[in-house]
């Protein structure tokens, strides 16, 4: 027997054919340029035209023209951002998924008459009066519960 046997010319005329001199070839490809640049020009520019309502005078929905200092809302609103930044790529459902399982979930809860912007409003702006309080916590003590709600096993915590 020849080492002929053990040669695949097909293999070996692909393999000719296949210039990589680019270095394309083991790079992933890039990642798509997003939309907006940042949370403040997604909101800014385009989910407020999305989401127009009627917000004069209304009693039971808030917004705040300065939402960006409002801590949740700002963690909100970049989550929508976030979404929708991927999901706009999904030529199928993916608006879809974002209205439904994004907006539809977070706007309401920014809207709310208790949410980030209570004692704001459309109608008298933002309001510096009414400082929101984190919510009260007591410190634990107790090893047990502090390893059963982390990720570290219990052999791994002496």
């Amino acid at each position: 027997m020849t080492d002929d046997l053990f040669l695949d010319e097909e293999l070996d005329d692909a393999a000719d054919d296949y210039d990589d001199s680019s270095g394309e070839g083991d790079a992933e490809e890039a990642a798509p340029e997003p939309e907006f640049t940042s949370v403040y020009e997604f909101v800014e520019t385009h989910l407020v035209f999305l989401y127009a309502r009627k917000l004069a005078h209304k009693q039971d929905r808030r917004w705040c023209p300065r939402w960006f200092e409002h801590p949740e809302a700002v963690s909100r609103l970049e989550a929508l951002w976030r979404a929708y930044e991927s999901l706009r790529l999904d030529p199928g459902t993916g608006m879809s998924v974002w209205w439904r399982d994004h907006a539809d979930h977070h706007m309401p809860a920014l809207f709310a008459t208790d949410g980030p912007f209570e004692g704001c409003s459309v109608d008298r702006g933002h309001n510096t009066d009414l400082a929101a309080t984190a919510l009260p916590t007591d410190e634990m003590d107790d090893l047990n519960l502090r390893v059963a709600m982390s990720t570290l096993a219990p052999e791994t915590v002496s």
